[in-house]
């Protein structure tokens, strides 16, 4: 979709934040909303910058990455489209915690803080959803920071690859396909393990007919295995 073209409301089916609007409100909605294309690569926003806008990704893959003051880079979330972003704006915070980069061409609707709160007080559904939204996510990030705390690495690096394939894959005949370019890098800063370490796992497990790894490309061969990796210390 050209970046200068108004999208109809199509675009906001499926898109939990906007459950229970009717179609005059997701007109109102869209008639308030910026469009904007991200190139692969490019930030939508950067950590630490004024958070001045909230997003909704309509197409595309988003990163959130979080610098640490020792310089080590961690993927603290991977948006979806029909997902939103940068709700800081949403819990009264100034700044970003975290740089947003498309992994892929993006698309995004954006709505800046003031317009952000018109339609709030006029479609009170939209908090609701944004707040079930937000607590989804702060479950993720408790379970991560919990396996990152007691479990060993292969359950960690098992535990992500699934987590992304319930998030973004794409099932065939021969398995499930992660849509989302990922790196073995991203798997090692959505794991707090070493590059070196995910790239000796990830080799066994292709050796052992488990996935199958290429450029930015993870494809699940035998999930249940990776269940069964995953779940180790729990039977």
């Amino acid at each position: 979709m050209p970046a200068n073209l108004r999208p109809d409301r199509s675009v906001l089916e499926g898109v939990p934040l906007f459950a229970g609007l009717n179609a005059a409100a997701c007109d109102d909605v869209l008639a308030m909303a910026h469009v904007r294309r991200i190139a692969k690569g490019d930030a939508v926003f950067e950590q630490g910058a004024a958070a001045s806008a909230f997003f909704v990704l309509i197409a595309g893959h988003i990163k959130a990455v979080q610098s640490t003051a020792t310089g080590q880079q961690v993927v603290v979330h991977v948006i979806g489209a029909g997902e939103f972003f940068g709700c800081v704006t949403l819990m009264g915070e100034t700044h970003y915690p975290a740089t947003a980069l498309a992994a892929r061409e993006s698309l995004a609707l954006s709505w800046d803080v003031a317009t952000l709160r018109r339609l709030i007080e006029r479609h009170p559904a939209i908090a609701t959803n944004a707040l079930a939204g937000m607590g989804e996510r702060m479950r993720d990030m408790r379970a991560r920071f919990r396996e990152i705390s007691t479990e060993r690495v292969e359950r960690r690096i098992a535990h992500a690859l699934l987590r992304l394939a319930h998030h973004s894959g794409k099932k065939f005949d021969g398995g499930v396909e992660i849509d989302f370019p990922v790196t073995r890098q991203d798997v090692a800063e959505m794991t707090g393990a070493t590059l070196h370490t995910v790239s000796r796992t990830l080799a066994k497990w292709e050796a052992d007919g488990i996935l199958d790894g290429g450029r930015q490309k993870i494809v699940l061969r035998q999930p249940h295995r990776l269940v069964a990796i995953a779940e180790e210390l729990e039977n």
